[in-house]
């Protein structure tokens, strides 16, 4: 159900053995092209990024191995609502790309289930391959070189600048770079930083013509069949969406994870007709929280390379969207000599999911369906959900049993 959105040299010399600090606009790379910033990927981080630093007077450029912002991603595509409220580029989307959801409806084991809502809160499902590709268009209009299909593979310290060679085209010089390339970064590991390790390891459907309650985000609980985790389905953007998600141990089998046994146990409640899918996405969602380093000099990681993920829900659109943009406007005050490297002060902002870690530990070592079924729609059950969906802002409905 994330963002992850989400994958996959030389490692450069630690910040600490680095020559003296850089100058900003210092250096000068014959037959390169420079640049104020590169982001390697065109994320949701990676593009509210560049966006925003373009829209403060820097030359942004965009470095994607993809030949499209919206191909293979790992992601459900829910937006909250927090995320509209606080994120000013998504009122600018265009309404065909998203869909409004308005409460979640929590199954147990046994397949009881409790429905929550919260008055004014509602998410958006979205059409989230259109959406990143909207993203790409609206940050070239802001001025962003976006290169698709261009791989990143090394980063290199020469002169106080980065310097990134690239198949095609002149060696990129950048006075900083901002690694959003998913969680598995190329950019941590040609820098040195820290890399995911622990991850959610999801699969999802998207059906025509698939029957269920509309306007809800259907989830089922079952430690059989997503083990630290959930099932989910939705009425999407123009296509219904079935998924699910487990807690990756070692050595645990991705293969193994199939969604058939899910659907044969819904079926009473969601049903994706007779149909094939019409299409079929999967991937590794990180669930650690943010990771102990995640910057250096002149250099920072955003969004799932950084860990920016919430270990209980796997969200991490609106903390990539939200993150990515301060980045960017920190970048563009660094560059401008109005504040110090944002490699310092900003990565002390982000979230620390410390009540989410906690829960995620809980997940991991107590799960019991048992528990599960007795405690649906108890007091401490309904705040626990809307801590979790609402953020304390739900109100839940009687449990039903079907």
């Amino acid at each position: 159900m994330h963002n992850s959105s989400s994958l996959f040299s030389p490692l450069v010399p630690a910040a600490s053995s680095a020559a003296p600090a850089p100058t900003p606009g210092a250096g000068n790379s014959t037959g390169s092209l420079k640049v104020d910033l590169l982001v390697v990927g065109a994320s949701f981080a990676g593009l509210a990024c560049a966006r925003a630093a373009a829209l403060a007077g820097l030359s942004v450029m965009v470095l994607e191995k993809k030949a499209s912002a919206g191909d293979k991603l790992h992601t459900t595509g829910i937006i909250v609502k927090d995320a509209v409220d606080t994120v000013p580029w998504l009122a600018e989307v265009p309404p065909a790309l998203v869909r409004r959801i308005e409460g979640v409806r929590l199954y147990a084991p046994s397949m009881r289930h409790v429905d929550l809502h919260a008055p004014g809160y509602w998410f958006w499902a979205t059409d989230a391959p259109s959406l990143l590709e909207w993203m790409v268009d609206a940050a070239r209009a802001c001025g962003v070189d976006v290169r698709l299909g261009t791989l990143f593979e090394q980063a290199l310290w020469i002169n106080g600048r980065w310097e990134v060679p690239v198949m095609q085209g002149p060696c990129i010089s950048a006075t900083y770079l901002v690694g959003a390339d998913g969680p598995h970064s190329r950019v941590a590991k040609a820098l040195g930083l820290s890399r995911n390790t622990r991850f959610l390891y999801g699969v999802e459907h998207e059906y025509k013509g698939a029957r269920m309650a509309p306007d809800l985000l259907h989830c089922f609980v079952d430690r059989q069949l997503a083990p630290g985790y959930i099932g989910w389905a939705l009425e999407g953007v123009g296509v219904s969406q079935i998924g699910l998600a487990r807690r990756m141990k070692r050595n645990d089998d991705q293969g193994a994870l199939k969604l058939g046994p899910l659907l044969r146990k819904i079926s009473s409640v969601v049903t994706p007709g007779d149909a094939p899918p019409v299409a079929v996405r999967a991937g590794m969602i990180p669930c650690g929280g943010v990771l102990p380093r995640v910057s250096r000099e002149r250099a920072l990681l955003v969004g799932d390379a950084a860990g920016m993920v919430s270990p209980v829900t796997a969200g991490g659109i609106h903390t990539a969207l939200l993150h990515g943009q301060r980045a960017g406007e920190a970048v563009a005050r660094f560059v401008r000599r109005e504040a110090d490297d944002p490699a310092g002060w900003l990565v002390r902002s982000y979230p620390g999911f410390r009540l989410k870690r906690t829960l995620r530990w809980a997940f991991d070592h107590f799960q019991s369906d048992w528990m599960f079924n007795h405690l649906l729609g108890t007091p401490q059950m309904r705040r626990m959900a809307e801590l979790v969906y609402f953020h304390r802002k739900g109100t839940a409905l009687p449990p039903h049993r079907d």
